[in-house]
């Protein structure tokens, strides 16, 4: 088998482990059924199943998104030749277990938001680690420091800025930029074409910046 063919076939194995939704395999496991149903966005991800499945199906749906987008990555980069990770074919298999897991080929081409799941194919860089901590960064920044909601709003900006700054880094390592960015692309288009009722966009700098709009509002 051939390097092409070989990165074809981890691209599928990929879009596969990351087309298995946890959230709904845990639901059953912990008899929480209609866990889902019960959300708002009836997303099948973390977050909801945490919310609405309990502690242990939140765990362990989180366990298993993570490692559905780590091992595909990390076995693919294992004992390959640098040159190969220059081609856009490399680069879907970075991305190959969001895809899956926003447009699962098992739940009719409807999946979750792929957030998790971009954390653990960015894991699977290992040892090149710095990607992923630009990515938890941009997701604690909008959420500590410049606080952005509704967490819709919170995961298109932090996918953006982590492009920005995964572009600028990530130099000599083409692969990871064009992965990233043919993800970050299709969890937005999942963000944005979700029937989700999308609330008014607010920013808190540190908690005072509403504070300080109010108060322009009343003089």
């Amino acid at each position: 088998m051939n390097e092409m063919s070989r990165t074809v076939m981890f691209i599928g194995m990929g879009y596969l482990s990351g087309s298995v939704l946890y959230a709904r395999v845990f639901a059953r496991v912990f008899r929480k059924e209609n866990m889902l149903e019960q959300s708002r966005d009836h997303n099948p991800g973390t977050a909801n199943a945490f919310l609405y499945g309990g502690f242990w199906c939140g765990v362990c749906t989180l366990i298993f998104d993570l490692l559905k987008g780590f091992l595909p990555v990390y076995v693919f980069l294992q004992n390959r030749n640098p040159d190969a990770f220059q081609s856009w074919l490399s680069a879907l298999v970075l991305a190959a277990p969001v895809i899956g897991h926003t447009f699962s080929v098992f739940y009719g081409f409807r999946g979750g938001k792929g957030i998790a799941v971009t954390f653990g194919c960015l894991a699977g860089l290992y040892p090149v680690l710095e990607p992923l901590y630009m990515f938890a960064f941009c997701f604690i920044f909008f959420s500590t420091i410049l606080k952005i909601s509704p967490h819709f709003y919170r995961t298109v900006f932090s996918y953006l800025l982590a492009l920005l700054m995964i572009g600028r880094k990530a130099e000599g390592m083409l692969f990871i930029v064009r992965g990233f960015f043919a993800a970050a692309v299709v969890v937005l288009i999942r963000m944005l074409t979700s029937k989700e009722k999308k609330s008014r966009l607010e920013v808190k700098l540190f908690g005072c910046f509403n504070t300080f709009l109010r108060d322009r509002r009343r003089t």
